[in-house]
C-alpha cells in the first residue's frame, strides 16, 4: 500500500437515532437559541420567510424564552441537570448498541434542534469507518415538519462530504405490530398501577396547522391509523384521538386536546388517562403541557382522577422494537 495514502477507516454500518431536541439548559439564552434554531425551519413555520424572520426575532425570541423557560424548569432533571428527552434518547442509544452494538456495527443519537446535532454525529460516525448509515427517525408517525426536516438536515450534512456513506431512512411505524403492543402493554401496566378505573384514554398526538394537511402531509391520517389499531387490540376503556401543543392563531387539526379535557368533565368523564403515542420520549409537551398543565384544567373542571401513561422511554419493549425495525436494514 502506498505509505502516502491517508489512513482511511471503513467496513462499518452506523445506527443513528435522532429526536427533536432540547437546549441545553432552562436558562434564557439557551432557550432563545434553541427555540430560534427550531422556529426558524422552513418545514416547521410555512409562512413567508421575511415576515416570519422579523416576527421571530422582534417578538417571539423576546418575550416565548420566559415562558418556556419555566415549562422546562418544572421538568427538567436535576439528578443529570439535562432534559428528560436528552436523557431518554442517550439511554435508548445506549440500550439498542448494548443489543445490536458489535465491531461492525456503532450505534449513535443526535438531535434535529441542538445538540448534538445530527451534522456532527454524521461525520463521527463517517470517521469511524462507517460506509453505510441508518437514520431512525424517533418519529412514529411521519409527517414533514418532523421526519421530513431530519432528511433535509442528514441531506445537508452529506453534501459536505467527499466520500459519503450509502443511506437509509427509516421513514416512519405507526402501525408496527410491536409498536402497538407496545402501547397497549404501557397502558394494561398504568391500569394496574392505579386504584381506580378510567373511563376514557385519551390519546393525544402533537398537532399540526390543519393548512399542512390540506397540502396533502399524511401525518393525521397515521396518528388516526396508530389508533385505530390500538383499539383492535385493547376495548377495555374507550381511547379517543386529539391534538395538542397548538402555536399562533391559525387553525390546527382537532379536536385540541386542551379544550377536549376541559370540557370532559361537564360531560361526565371523571377518571381519565391520557397516552401520547407519537412521542418517543417524555419531554415537556408530555410531562409540563399534559401533566401539570391538562391536569389542573381537568381537575379545575370537575374532574376526579387524572393520570398520564408514559412514554415508551427506555423501556425493554421499546429497544426491541427499534431492534426489530433497524433489522430488516442490517440483513
Amino acid at each position: 500500500m502506498d505509505k502516502n495514502h491517508p489512513d482511511v477507516k471503513f467496513g462499518k454500518t452506523g445506527v443513528l437515532i435522532i429526536n427533536l431536541g432540547t437546549p441545553d439548559s432552562t436558562s434564557w439564552w439557551d432557550i432563545r437559541k434553541y427555540l430560534k434554531e427550531f422556529l426558524s425551519d422552513r418545514r416547521v413555520i410555512e409562512v413567508n420567510p421575511i415576515l416570519w424572520q422579523i416576527i421571530l426575532n422582534l417578538i417571539i425570541l423576546t418575550f416565548r424564552p420566559s415562558k418556556t423557560s419555566h415549562a422546562y424548569k418544572k421538568i427538567w432533571r436535576k439528578d443529570t441537570n439535562e432534559s428528560p428527552l436528552l436523557y431518554f434518547t442517550r439511554s435508548q442509544a445506549e440500550k439498542l448498541h448494548d443489543r445490536i452494538g458489535s465491531e461492525k456495527i456503532i450505534v449513535d443519537f443526535a438531535m434535529r434542534y441542538g445538540n448534538p446535532s445530527i451534522s456532527s454525529r454524521l461525520y463521527k460516525l463517517k470517521d469511524e469507518g462507517c460506509e453505510n448509515i441508518i437514520i431512525l427517525p424517533l418519529y412514529p408517525q411521519y409527517a414533514a415538519a418532523t421526519t421530513a426536516t431530519v432528511c433535509d438536515e442528514v441531506y445537508r450534512s452529506l453534501m459536505g462530504m467527499r466520500w459519503q456513506p450509502s443511506l437509509q431512512i427509516i421513514p416512519h411505524y405507526e402501525s408496527e405490530p410491536k409498536y402497538i403492543e407496545a402501547l397497549i402493554e404501557s397502558i394494561e401496566k398504568k391500569i394496574s398501577e392505579i386504584n381506580w378505573k378510567p373511563e376514557l384514554i385519551i390519546a393525544s398526538y402533537h398537532g399540526i396547522p390543519k393548512s399542512y394537511f390540506d397540502k396533502g402531509d399524511p401525518y393525521q391520517c397515521y396518528c388516526q391509523k396508530t389508533t385505530r389499531l390500538m383499539k383492535e387490540k385493547f376495548d377495555k376503556v374507550q381511547i379517543k384521538t386529539t391534538f395538542q401543543s397548538r402555536f399562533g392563531p391559525q387553525e390546527w387539526l382537532t379536536p385540541y386536546t386542551d379544550k377536549t379535557i376541559e370540557d370532559l368533565p361537564k360531560n361526565g368523564i371523571k377518571n381519565l388517562l391520557v397516552i401520547c403515542p407519537g412521542f418517543a420520549s417524555d419531554c415537556v409537551e408530555t410531562l409540563e403541557e399534559i401533566n401539570i398543565q391538562a391536569r389542573e384544567s381537568f381537575l379545575e373542571n370537575g374532574g376526579k382522577n387524572f393520570d398520564l401513561i408514559p412514554c415508551l422511554n427506555d423501556d425493554d419493549q421499546h429497544i426491541s422494537l427499534f431492534q426489530h425495525i433497524i433489522d430488516k436494514y442490517t440483513h
